[in-house]
């Protein structure tokens, strides 16, 4: 039964990242250039993704971490961004779910999207949850913002890394 789970994890992963990446790239134009308007659709999934995941254990979130990061690396027009994103203090609301606010800088000359990939660990650094948030439409050579919220209820010390980010 266990390997069945697996499996199944691994294929509801990969079906959400598809629609994930599928969205990011629909949200360029021909000139690379965002069109606006897809990138709560690429949170929205990624976040359903996890979510369902997140029940699955530590195994399917660690699964799920890598297999976001293969396909936020086939972002049409991607370019890798992690050094441009810079994240808060992480918050835990009243919900039970981590919170943390995302800085994305576009070193770029045009207006660019960002799609980032956070991970709520332990103090001891151990994969609590997972989430992908959007950060739309930053000018060229200014910060963007927007907040991550993880999928599940946590307690203790969370803390929150960036797995990953391209810039499209």
């Amino acid at each position: 039964m266990r390997a069945h789970a697996s499996g199944w994890a691994r294929g509801a992963v990969g079906v959400a990242l598809t629609a994930i990446v599928t969205a990011g790239a629909v949200g360029c134009s021909d000139d690379g250039k965002p069109s606006g308007g897809h990138g709560s659709k690429v949170a929205s999934a990624a976040s359903s993704a996890a979510a369902s995941l997140a029940s699955q254990g530590a195994a399917a979130l660690a699964s799920a971490t890598a297999e976001a990061q293969q396909k936020l690396n086939e972002v049409k027009n991607g370019v890798a961004a992690k050094d441009e994103v810079k994240l808060g203090t992480p918050t835990t609301g009243g919900d039970g779910r981590a919170t943390v606010k995302v800085t994305a800088h576009n070193t770029a000359d045009s207006a660019k999207s960002f799609a980032v990939l956070v991970q709520f660990k332990d103090k001891d650094g151990n994969l609590l949850d997972v989430t992908v948030v959007t950060v739309p439409d930053v000018g060229a050579k200014t910060d963007g913002e927007a907040t991550a919220t993880g999928t599940r209820k946590l307690s203790g010390d969370v803390r929150a890394e960036v797995g990953s980010a391209v810039r499209y």
